[in-house]
């Protein structure tokens, strides 16, 4: 027969490394068609990052991210990042983009201060012009002052910068500020457990998710997505095994069990929006993080069906049946003779 149950499981998150430096550096350069490069040390690993980077300095620029072409990992040429680990790409890489592309704006707000006869704190730069804040009709096209910058004043509007995330190392006491922000979640889950067989069935996970701002919701529920997946690898299927002289005994895939697109339950994403002062524009982290609450919310919500803890994970249908069979059997003990 089987029981459903459900379960919830909330977590917090440090974003970057822990109490010592972890800078980005990014070089941005407005081009004279009024496009712009950006050159960033950390790399794509599917995660979409590049895409928020784009976005990042398209914001910081008044330009589309189609008009963003981005130079990545390259060792040689583009400045140093610590990594694309530890969540800290959008948080880290995108303050030192977000800081170079201002850096590079700013050189043209000097430049079309000339050109519009106003001070250049009077100007914005927005859907690729450079404008008067409060009289937008009041602008030029900022190709026009990308071209100006060039051949005019003599003034190539290139920006660079660092940025490592504000902290405190711990001292001997373990006081102090290790991480520059954190994020936060809470994941529901719903499932079927069959008491007969101990077998699995998640129906639905609900994550609910606290990553600042989102600049590209899609990648987020993305990421989020992934998270799942691979917490629901984690929390039933994913386990390695070793015989007695220590050598692993599933060490391919077709005994080390993964979830397929068929175990996968209904997601329902939901972005928790909140603006952090420190982030690009408000934007913290994702990554990482969509995967600590789920299988905790999964075997709460085992427990929430059929009562049993299941506190050594993967939580297979071989432990969940074990676990039944001891409750069943302490229940009996309980019965008056």
């Amino acid at each position: 027969m089987k029981h459903r149950g459900r379960g919830i499981a909330s977590m917090w998150y440090p974003v970057g490394f822990t109490g010592y430096s972890n800078p980005s550096g990014a070089v941005v350069k407005l081009n004279e068609d009024g496009s712009a490069v950006v050159l960033t040390g950390t790399v794509e690993t599917g995660q979409g990052s590049l895409g928020a980077l784009s976005q990042i300095a398209a914001e910081a620029l008044g330009i589309a991210p189609n008009d963003i072409h981005i130079v990545s990992g390259d060792t040689d040429t583009c400045p140093m990042d610590t990594g694309a680990i530890a969540s800290r790409t959008t948080y880290i890489t995108g303050n030192a983009v977000r800081l170079a592309a201002e850096m590079a704006r700013d050189t043209l707000f000097q430049v079309a201060s000339g050109m519009l006869g106003v001070k250049p704190d009077q100007l914005e730069a927005k859907d690729r012009k450079i404008q008067v804040k409060g009289f937008p009709s009041r602008a030029a096209a900022l190709a026009d002052v990308c071209t100006r910058a060039y051949n005019g004043v003599g003034t190539p509007p290139i920006g660079s910068a660092t940025w490592d995330p504000p902290m405190v190392p711990m001292d001997a006491e373990g006081q102090g500020k290790p991480f520059g922000t954190y994020v936060y979640a809470t994941q529901i889950a719903e499932v079927d457990v069959d008491d007969e067989t101990g077998e699995v069935e998640v129906l639905r996970i609900t994550a609910s998710h606290d990553c600042g701002t989102a600049v590209n919701p899609m990648l987020v529920e993305g990421q989020i997505d992934g998270g799942v997946y691979m917490g629901l690898g984690f929390g039933l299927y994913e386990e390695i095994l070793f015989d007695k002289t220590g050598k692993q005994v599933n060490c391919n895939l077709t005994n080390y069990i993964l979830p397929t697109s068929l175990d996968m339950p209904e997601i329902d994403e939901d972005i928790v929006e909140n603006f952090d002062e420190t982030g690009p524009f408000g934007a913290k982290a994702v990554g990482e993080p969509s995967l600590v609450p789920t299988a905790a919310a999964v075997t709460n919500a085992i427990y929430d069906a059929v009562g049993v803890r299941i506190t050594s994970l993967p939580a297979t249908s071989e432990k969940v049946l074990k676990a039944l069979k001891a409750k069943r059997a302490a229940e009996q003990k309980q019965i008056p003779a």
